[in-house]
């Protein structure tokens, strides 16, 4: 019999935006030929609702999904909004939860949280009332050391409770997985399992890539992805290299504040520069088909799902050698080219490295390695083993503890 496994993520595709923690996504469907999923995911809304919440229900569905949304302003004072959002929250994962058990005719076996805290404060309630075992899945470039100062007290202390009474802690990479160790969030069952890459969609096109074509994805969060950086680069490289053509995918907060950067760079007026907007998955699969490179200058990325989707689809990557990143990259030199976040002038460098054709890579070993690495039977097979370690042990009144 496959256990029953809650899904409880705090980034999950909703009804504002369908990629919003798709790598989420990914995951439960990987996990889901190996045990009865269901996911449960709430979240404030981002529009006008008819009543305080509403539930989005798909129960008749391979992986039967609850999705509550709860008002933004509740009664328009703030301070007061700001605590009824919190309640609001619980709220609608413990009717989710009710209704859930009924739907299964039983309660889940484990609780699987996706990224911290309140998912993870959740759980640990769900623990201590009903003997439930839970896990954690960490993503989050919260706790790399580029964003962990921003962790307040109060996180700190309820991450470090959370983590602690959890049946095992797991994270997408390594460089995330030692950088919660060091904020003292570490767990003595401590595993890294990949993020997943459809490998079927992301492949090898039919025709060769086009010389000087560069791509970027990413969501539009300049503090963190410095699009800008990328973008003053190109202005420096388009001189040396007039076919130079940089594709932009992607969306969110800044755009406006880039489109404006690109146009002052002088990289719209003659197509250097093309923003794309938002994509479907297909779409920029093959973007990447086409593409010379991919170049991704991050100041903190805990695994990188682009880097490796570029990777299937035999694309060099030119990428931050920053938290989860260099780990993809071993052996150094095989897969792509890092760089320092925020050295321009190293981007400079690698990047006329791929341009010039100095730096070449073997397109149908960066798939292979994408494949063993990423791929949906892969991951869902080390979910499974880690599921069967923890039921195995679990008992109603058990906790794990950190190493101190």
């Amino acid at each position: 019999m496959k256990p029953r496994v809650l899904m409880l993520p705090k980034w999950y595709p909703h009804r504002y935006d369908d990629q919003d923690g798709d790598f989420v996504a990914r995951h439960v469907a990987a996990i889901a030929p190996h045990a009865q999923a269901a996911v449960l995911f709430a979240a404030v809304a981002r529009g006008p609702l008819a009543g305080l919440t509403v539930c989005e229900a798909e129960l008749q569905t391979p992986v039967p999904t609850l999705r509550y949304y709860y008002r933004a302003q509740p009664t328009g004072v703030a301070p007061l909004d700001k605590l009824l959002k919190v309640v609001l929250y619980f709220w609608c994962l413990s009717r989710g939860y009710g209704r859930l058990v009924r739907h299964w005719g039983a309660a889940p076996d484990l609780v699987h949280v996706h990224v911290l805290l309140r998912t993870g404060l959740f759980a640990w309630w769900l623990k201590l009332t009903r003997g439930i075992p839970y896990l954690i899945t960490e993503h989050w470039t919260l706790y790399l050391p580029e964003r962990a100062a921003g962790i307040s007290w109060l996180r700190q202390t309820l991450t470090r409770l959370v983590v602690r009474r959890a049946a095992a802690l797991h994270t997408v990479s390594e460089g995330l997985r030692d950088a919660m160790q060091r904020l003292g969030f570490g767990h003595k069952t401590t595993v890294v399992i990949a993020n997943v890459v459809d490998t079927e969609l992301f492949a090898p096109g039919p025709a060769p890539r086009v010389a000087g074509q560069l791509l970027h994805v990413s969501a539009f969060h300049d503090a963190v992805k410095n699009i800008s950086g990328v973008l003053r680069v190109t202005a420096r490289l388009r001189p040396q290299w007039p076919s130079l053509r940089l594709r932009i995918a992607g969306y969110g907060p800044d755009e406006a504040a880039l489109r404006r950067l690109a146009q002052e760079l002088h990289l719209l007026q003659d197509g250097t520069v093309v923003f794309l907007g938002k994509l479907a998955h297909g779409q920029v699969a093959h973007e990447m088909q086409q593409a010379a490179a991919l170049v991704s200058f991050s100041r903190a990325e805990t695994f990188g799902c682009v880097l490796l989707e570029a990777r299937a689809t035999g694309c060099p990557v030119v990428g931050p050698a920053t938290g989860g990143v260099p780990e993809l990259f071993r052996p150094v030199g095989q897969f792509g080219l890092l760089v320092t976040p925020d050295d321009e002038a190293a981007l400079t460098q690698a990047l006329t490295a791929i341009l010039s054709g100095a730096a070449h890579f073997d397109a149908a070993l960066l798939r292979a390695d994408a494949q063993t690495r990423c791929s949906y039977a892969h991951v869902g097979h080390e979910f499974a083993g880690l599921y069967a370690r923890v039921l195995a042990r679990a008992t109603p009144d058990s906790a794990e503890t950190a190493p101190s």
